[in-house]
């Protein structure tokens, strides 16, 4: 048998083998060789992760942290406004949407905090727009192509020893690379299942095996077509890590009950990749649907429970684990939704919303005042708390990295939550 592939052939093979892998730069870069050097090696407790959970459309803030005793509240929704009764109460003054069980339990135990009021000066009111200056945290006149997070990727040193850690980012979903994830020169894995992480089955056709592609790789990487080489490399690459992975999930899936949603199942995702000692530091995932203009009540219901449900399954897989000290979740929206219903039995784009974090054992179940219902921005919550704020205090505290480059200003970090070591 002819062991030799052509030049063609190989592209063209190597191309149909690497398909699975969507990647978030087109710098190489050896995320999936530095994957399968390391998943044999568990990771230790010193190593921190943030979970980012993306709920895209503008979730309704006053329906999910709930001003139960403000008048002003049922006032300007009459038909949208959650009953006294059914609130889960906090306080004597703001409580939990109904659906958010799970997220009661979280506070009951220390590992939830609603932060009040986040949101940025002049909010645009755009999906788009708005997304993108929480992506890059700029706005558009001042921006680049670089999200805060693939700035953390780039400045982390970590990043300069691709051999000794795996990808430091992984978006899991359909959509697009999040901008929050891109940087230059940075590679972020873009996967809609565990399974693109997997080699299929035994290669066919025109496909050499991994003994025979290994020698046309190391002739490939020297030659001058890019193209060709970032493939032969990231190729090879994915056999070695498939078999890696293919190691690590073998046995029975332990990852514990997740419930059977879209968010769920990412989530059961993170929890199998974090126990099977990937040292990625952030993980990405979101969660649509709630541009909420019309019949709010039952469409935002499903999504506060499915939300509630699956972050609710996440840490107590991590609790059994003993990793919920390791693992923080950002979850937060672009916007929130307008004070006052409309005729349509929803709300319209707004500003200022809460964002949350949970995980670790945090000194404050919130943080922050309720924005005055009386106090408009055109009909909007004034915010009182810059967003980049919360994102200095997560890199500072929590991922352990200087802020200031990032995110291209220096912000005053939020006090209250103990994160720092």
């Amino acid at each position: 048998m002819n062991h030799r592939i052509n030049r063609r052939k190989f592209t063209y093979s190597s191309l149909q083998g690497a398909a699975a892998l969507a990647i978030g730069s087109a710098a190489p870069h050896g995320w999936m060789h530095s994957l399968a050097a390391s998943l044999n090696t568990q990771p230790t407790n010193q190593e921190r992760v943030l979970v980012v959970i993306q709920l895209s459309g503008g979730n309704d803030g006053l329906n999910t942290v709930v001003p139960y005793s403000n008048d002003l509240y049922y006032k300007t929704r009459p038909k949208l406004a959650i009953p006294k009764g059914e609130v889960l109460k906090l306080n004597t003054d703001i409580g939990l949407h109904p659906s958010l069980r799970g997220v009661a339990d979280l506070i009951e135990n220390k590992q939830f905090c609603v932060l009040q009021g986040i949101g940025y000066p002049n909010p645009n009111r755009s999906h788009f727009e708005s997304m993108d200056i929480w992506h890059s945290c700029q706005r558009k006149e001042a921006r680049g192509t670089e999200g805060w997070l693939g700035r953390y990727f780039s400045q982390s040193s970590q990043f300069d020893n691709p051999e000794a850690t795996d990808s430091l980012g992984l978006h899991l979903g359909s959509e697009q690379l999040p901008l929050a994830l891109v940087a230059r020169g940075v590679q972020t894995p873009s996967l809609s299942s565990i399974d693109q992480l997997r080699w299929k089955g035994k290669p066919e056709g025109n496909m050499a095996s991994k003994e025979e592609m290994e020698p046309q790789r190391k002739t490939a990487v020297t030659s001058e077509n890019s193209l060709l080489d970032f493939v032969s490399a990231s190729t090879s690459a994915a056999m070695h890590a498939s078999e890696r992975l293919d190691k690590a999930l073998a046995s029975p899936d332990n990852a514990g009950d997740f419930p059977d949603s879209h968010l769920g199942e990412k989530l059961k995702v993170v929890s199998r990749l974090l126990l099977a000692g990937l040292k990625t530091r952030v993980y990405y995932v979101t969660l649509d649907g709630f541009d909420t203009h019309a019949n709010q009540l039952l469409a935002h219901a499903g999504l506060m429970r499915q939300w509630s449900e699956a972050l609710s399954a996440f840490h107590k897989r991590l609790n059994s684990a003993g990793l919920q000290d390791r693992i923080m979740v950002l979850t937060f929206s672009e916007f929130g939704r307008r004070v006052a219903e409309n005729a349509s039995q929803g709300t319209d784009h707004g500003a200022a919303a809460p964002a949350f974090l949970s995980g670790p054992k945090l000194e404050r179940s919130w943080i922050g005042s309720q924005p005055s219902l009386s106090d408009l921005d055109d009909g909007d919550l004034k915010h009182h708390t810059d967003f980049r704020r919360l994102y200095a205090t997560l890199i500072e505290d929590w991922l352990g990295t200087p802020s200031k480059q990032i995110l291209a200003s220096e912000y005053t970090k939020l006090d209250g939550l103990g994160l720092k070591t």
